[in-house]
């Protein structure tokens, strides 16, 4: 096997170009074992990771996980296309066995989860092997105005693979990182407002934010109720599309999930003709920060236009209502489900969000070095529950006013989708200084709920940007069909060259 030297290799299989399905048939066939394919991630991690610090732990478990999936192959019992696959989760998603749930804080390394999060359930079922957890943002980025993407303090300051001392953006930060840089199959990211795809974006992967109620958050250390939901993060649309087959079903401690579209095969809607006769809105919310991405946005058009595509310039109304009462939204909701969810936690750990403050000014030489704790506060500053009027009318504003910008765009310009830049390149992290977004593209989706997926772009130098596409709520078929079809005529990733700096 190669693990670092040249493309990575097991069994003679390319794993920068294999897929999940070719990956079956190789086990299927003989070349390849799940437990082969295991260790040699495992070994990778070990190589790799003291340079990323995308993963926080490996799973003991792992090789026994393996070995179990090897048995059930040749007893022909497989449960499905996942069986055997190794799954990176980002941590701060619960699994009731050796490996801790900490969102990449201090304070929750003695937290115990009593019960796998819904979608660890899932994947269990499915036989995915559970390799490990992933560092992330600490508390999803949910802490302070001047934090550092991809930096906790359990995991460090997670690296970009393809320039190391550039940031790795969004809270799913190991997750991106990981999966670029080939130490798991595929992960699973979270995302309130930006998580999944721009760190996917970033980091030259594909990124699914799916429709809020597609994905059960149960068992998912919170931030928002209205916001929040897990997602996949692969090296292609067609495994990004297996493993939200996984995570998607229904789960009575979610009610969102009540009405949830039980799709258990993505894979049929992956058309590489799928552009031709769509009509695809095109939004550019840069600002002109970034002409560089602008470049390559235009390039992607012209492919899309060259795919069979009809594109529209287009704006979405009423971002400035989100961005006035998104933030305020989310501080109710964070105290409201930060404290409900320790509240249900085993083990040591502050008992409330009030616990959280004191413990991180307890243990500030460790929690606080490089930025303090603002939204913790004003959060926790913030009274009453979430059935209070004020409260409610400000999430009504948020969300209706997202909602609102993408249903009469697509409607008034009857679009398929709407596509916009992702991410512009990643910046130089500079701890203390806060993250340097220039755009984002990801709120109109995020606070509507509705569904949004990137696809690598192109390249401004050595750094990867991304494609994000969104429609309505449950428009995954559209959407996974519409980038599938994107990155086969496309062919923009490349692998990582973990340079030091550019």
């Amino acid at each position: 096997m190669t693990l670092v030297s040249g493309r990575p290799t097991v069994a003679g299989i390319d794993l920068e170009r294999a897929t999940i399905p070719e990956l079956q048939r190789a086990m299927d066939s003989g070349p390849l074992t799940s437990a082969e394919l295991t260790g040699f991630y495992l070994d990778r991690i070990r190589l790799l990771d003291p340079r990323l610090h995308a993963v926080i732990t490996t799973n003991p478990d792992a090789p026994r996980l393996a070995a179990e999936s090897d048995d059930r192959r040749r007893a022909r019992r497989m449960l499905g296309i996942l069986d055997g696959i190794p799954v990176l989760l980002k941590d701060n998603i619960d699994t009731a066995d050796r490996q801790r749930t900490t969102a990449g804080s201090f304070a929750l390394a003695g937290s115990r989860p009593a019960a796998d999060a819904h979608l660890v359930e899932r994947l269990r079922a499915a036989g995915a092997v559970i390799l490990g957890k992933t560092n992330l943002s600490e508390w999803a980025n949910f802490r302070d105005r001047r934090s550092s993407s991809g930096w906790s303090a359990i995991g460090g300051q997670a690296g970009n693979p393809y320039v190391l001392d550039r940031n790795t953006c969004g809270s799913s930060s190991g997750s991106a990182a990981a999966i670029a840089a080939n130490l798991a199959t595929v992960a699973v990211g979270t995302e309130t407002n930006g998580s999944i795809v721009t760190a996917a974006g970033a980091n030259g992967v594909v990124g699914v934010k799916p429709s809020i109620g597609l994905v059960s958050r149960s068992g998912v250390v919170p931030i928002s109720v209205v916001q929040d939901t897990a997602g996949p993060m692969a090296r292609t649309v067609t495994d990004a599309a297996i493993l939200l087959a996984v995570l998607n079903g229904p789960d009575s401690g979610d009610p969102s999930t009540s009405d949830s579209p039980a799709r258990p095969d993505y894979l049929r809607f992956l058309d590489p003709a799928a552009l031709h006769g769509k009509r695809i809105g095109l939004w550019d919310p840069t600002g002109g920060t970034s002409p560089e991405t602008l470049a390559e946005f235009a390039r992607a058009v012209d492919l899309l236009e060259s795919s069979g595509a009809t594109t529209v310039e287009v704006t979405i109304p009423g971002l400035d209502v989100v961005g006035r009462t998104e933030l305020p939204s989310m501080l109710h909701e964070f105290k409201h489900g930060i404290n409900e969810y320790l509240a249900a936690t085993p083990g040591e750990h502050p008992a409330d969000l009030a616990g959280l403050i004191e413990f991180n000014k307890a243990n500030a030489d460790v929690e606080m070095g490089f930025f303090g704790q603002e939204l913790f506060e004003e959060a926790q500053a913030t009274s009453g529950d979430l059935t209070e009027p004020a409260y409610l009318s400000m999430r009504a504003e948020a969300t209706g006013a997202a909602r609102r910008g993408l249903d009469d765009t697509l409607r008034a310009h009857r679009l398929d989708a709407i596509v916009a830049p992702t991410n512009a390149p990643a910046w130089k992290t500079t701890l203390g200084r806060g993250d340097d977004y220039r755009f984002g593209s990801s709120a109109p989706a995020a606070v509507s709920g509705y569904a949004n997926i990137t696809v690598p772009m192109g390249f401004v130098g050595p750094l990867p940007v991304g494609l994000s596409i969104m429609a309505g709520r449950y428009s995954e078929p559209t959407i996974l069909a519409l980038a599938y079809a994107f990155e086969q005529a496309a062919r923009a990733r490349r692998p990582p060259e973990f340079l030091p700096s550019c």
